[in-house]
């Protein structure tokens, strides 16, 4: 194997990215605007939620619970007809349709235990579930301070002292920023990888390489590094513009340490592209391939759900995946500032499993010369 050739069939994979304007547009997305909008969509706490009141009482009780909902976990509550809460159920205008009865205050003041309606459209499954806890709170304590004659909070017996380490904020932003890039990382190696090789057949360029003094092991290693390179320079940009730039997320651990991770995930992970790509026979075929792939990979690899709460036999074989280890490493450097005496296991991992990788890559791709 001679060097030189690598480096310079490596070069010629760069200029051949250069020159497709589609696979610019996804890196460029993927590693900025995807993880912005990741980070600022979809909030876990209740933000703007759609809620009318029906307020057959008309008492003093029922007008402190409707100012009790209020931005930025409500909107302005719209005060309508019992007539009309299915009508604006049925048409998606509310969320949350509250019906206060008739004497609600009278049997309040009474000791009677009046209920109260709520109406919930399920279809918003993430404000219908955090939502309905919102405004049960909302009314009893609306209910309690009423019939109490005083605003305060109800001693306990054990008072709890909550501690939020790494993420004090408890804000989501700062998880979906990594996880996004995390999984950009992943998604970007294998296709770039695979759409160099399936290009270069496509055009009939490969068998030019053929005839050429070159091997298949020198003709994978170019197109690993030039491919990783980019990946690894678009993630390392990503993390210190856009997420700790642009997002404000603040990075605890070691860059150094987090570059040797993404070097060796993207190491393996470029190894399985070439695979996938010498298996299928055109891009179409590699993107239906890819689908097949790259979503169990993503939702099982423990970065959108914690693996312990998965089935003990999938966690076992999700550890035969690279991004498995990775998503352990990054979110133990980058959230808990681990050192190298934390994840050596899976910077070992990371190493063996694209070790194991390369080997039957470089195997399948020799036979696809053939």
């Amino acid at each position: 194997m001679r060097l030189s050739s690598v480096y310079r069939l490596g070069v010629k994979e760069l200029w051949g990215l250069v020159r497709d304007p589609m696979l610019l547009i996804l890196i460029v997305y993927a590693f900025t605007l995807s993880i912005y909008t990741s980070s600022k969509s979809a909030p876990e706490t209740l933000n703007r939620a759609a809620i009318s009141i029906v307020d057959e009482d008309q008492s003093p009780i029922s007008s402190r619970i409707i100012t009790a909902f209020y931005p930025p976990y409500f909107v302005v509550p719209r005060l309508i007809t019992l007539s009309e809460v299915d009508q604006r159920m049925d048409a998606g205008l509310d969320t949350f349709a509250l019906d206060i009865p008739p004497n609600f205050q009278r049997d309040v003041l009474a000791g009677r235990s009046p209920s109260i309606q709520l109406n919930v459209d399920a279809t918003r499954i993430s404000q219908a579930f955090t939502g309905s806890g919102y405004v049960q709170s909302i009314v009893a304590g609306e209910v309690n301070e009423f019939v109490n004659r005083y605003r305060g909070e109800t001693p306990v017996p054990v008072d709890l002292a909550l501690r939020a380490r790494f993420n004090p904020q408890l804000d989501k932003g700062w998880f979906s920023s990594i996880n996004n890039l995390i999984s950009s990382i992943t998604m970007l190696s294998i296709i770039l990888t695979g759409a160099a090789l399936i290009r270069e057949r496509e055009h009939g360029t490969i068998e030019h390489l053929l005839v050429m003094p070159v091997t298949p092991l020198e003709i994978m290693l170019s197109k690993i590094w030039s491919m990783g390179l980019v990946v690894v320079g678009a993630s390392l940009f990503s993390l210190i513009v856009v997420i700790q730039g642009l997002l404000e997320v603040p990075i605890e651990g070691s860059f150094t340490l987090f570059a040797i991770g993404t070097i060796l995930d993207v190491f393996a992970m470029t190894c399985m592209g070439i695979f996938l790509a010498t298996v299928a026979g055109s891009m179409p075929q590699f993107g239906l391939l890819l689908m097949l792939v790259l979503i169990p990979l993503q939702m099982l690899s423990g970065g959108t759900t914690p693996r312990e709460s998965m089935p003990e036999i999938i966690q076992h074989i999700m550890l035969a995946a690279p991004n498995t280890h990775f998503v352990i490493l990054s979110q133990a450097v980058l959230f808990r500032a681990a050192g190298f005496s934390v994840v050596w296991p899976q910077l070992a991992a990371l190493l063996g499993i694209g070790a194991i990788f390369f080997h039957f890559s470089l195997r399948r791709f020799r036979q696809f010369l053939r």
